[in-house]
């Protein structure tokens, strides 16, 4: 399994999806990984693990939404 890249998905996670992406990094919660599967079809298992500059990312991006 590999997971799409994060700019791929990033920007049509729910904020729902966005918190379960943080409290569950480097890895990511069920809610993400089902979030991920429906955008871009991709089965996205519970041994994916964000890089940090997968995480950087999404830190970028979310305080640009603040």
């Amino acid at each position: 399994m590999t997971l799409p890249p994060i700019r791929e998905w990033w920007p049509e996670l729910t904020d729902e999806a966005r918190l379960d992406v943080f409290e569950h990094a480097p890895h990511l919660g069920e809610v993400a990984r089902e979030e991920i599967r429906e955008i871009t079809g991709a089965v996205v298992g519970m041994a994916e693990e964000l890089d940090a500059d997968d995480l950087d990312y999404a830190r970028s991006e979310t305080e640009k939404g603040v």
